[in-house]
């Protein structure tokens, strides 16, 4: 098995690519190894010295290391890691007992909110997930679209612009009643 691996926009954050699939739809963003109990690929990562977050794509994983750790130091063992687990053919994520929330697209916004998350499937996403990450929407308010920034896009230095120059104005151009995007954590 040959796993490549990229640079991120986030020098935190490496992007590892297995050559398979890793998750068949959407996304998993674990911030923490609490938040990895639904992955064993997630768990084992953690358990790495200096990885700080790990997030699943569809095609890759991107991981967050400390900052006082080099990557010279932990990519071969993220790597060994990430074989390890994909040869041993265990599951990525565990099935979940309950299903999962998404916010309904009814009411008076129910059309906007259906535009924005199109765009966002459509136009950010594909982009984002390039530089191993990924944007998901959380609300939509009074003009304001909230979104959650994942992987490689939280905490990196340019999500900012990426969110105001980039987004922020897609949707504008698009949507007239959208005035603003903001990140929620």
């Amino acid at each position: 098995m040959f796993i490549e691996t990229e640079q991120t926009p986030n020098p935190a954050t490496l992007k590892f690519l297995p050559g398979r699939s890793v998750l068949e739809s959407a996304s998993a963003d674990f911030a923490d190894p609490a938040a990895a109990a639904r992955s064993p690929l997630a768990e084992r990562l953690f358990q790495v010295e200096g990885v700080r977050r790990v997030f699943l794509g569809q095609d890759f994983i991107s991981v967050t290391k400390a900052p006082e750790k080099e990557w010279f130091v932990l990519k071969p063992a993220i790597l060994g890691v990430i074989m390890e687990h994909f040869i041993a053919g265990k599951p990525v994520l565990l099935p979940e007992s309950g299903a999962a929330e998404t916010p309904a697209e009814e009411g008076p916004d129910g059309e906007i909110v259906a535009q924005i998350k199109e765009l966002l499937d459509t136009r950010v996403r594909p982009a984002v997930a390039q530089d191993g990450g990924d944007i998901t929407f959380r609300s939509f308010e009074n003009g304001v679209v909230y979104l959650h920034m994942q992987g490689a896009c939280a905490g990196c230095p340019s999500s900012t612009a990426t969110l105001k120059m980039g987004i922020e104005n897609m949707l504008r151009h698009y949507i007239p009643e959208v005035t603003e995007v903001r990140p929620v954590p």
